[in-house]
């Protein structure tokens, strides 16, 4: 299993699989802390082979500077998913995720992360940043 692509971005969606993004980012500005953020999307792509098949669970973490969950475990995305077999003239298959968040809590300038896990093992984390700052630069 591979990621071929994850980003944070404003708007994503899956249009008959191709993984559309839209606003894609690592920083958010704000005023003042703690502060919270309307919404965001996490666009993920999945290559996917025949060592693969079988069920497998996604999971995504914000985690903050100190380690911790910015959003309780049992709120966060807990995705079942299967992998078929792949057709006799196929490769691989590639599957899209696209995860929508609403109200992340900003509790705090620092630099964050999200992690993303397949099965309980780490598969990529990308960085987040929130700034204290009264215009973006």
């Amino acid at each position: 299993m591979e990621l071929i692509s994850a980003s944070l971005c404003d708007f994503a969606a899956d249009y008959q699989g191709k993984l559309c993004v839209l606003g894609a980012f690592d920083t958010i500005w704000s005023k003042q802390y703690p502060a919270v953020h309307p919404q965001c999307s996490i666009a993920l792509r999945l290559l996917l082979r025949e060592e693969d098949r079988g069920p497998h669970k996604l999971q995504v973490f914000f985690i903050d500077p100190d380690g911790r969950n910015l959003i309780p475990i049992e709120q966060g995305p807990n995705i079942d998913f299967d992998v078929p077999s792949l057709s006799p003239e196929s490769f691989f298959l590639s599957r899209n995720f696209v995860l929508h968040f609403q109200g992340l809590p900003l509790p705090s300038p620092g630099q964050y992360e999200i992690r993303i896990l397949i099965d309980g093992r780490a598969l990529s984390t990308l960085p987040l940043q929130f700034v204290q700052s009264a215009e973006p630069a």
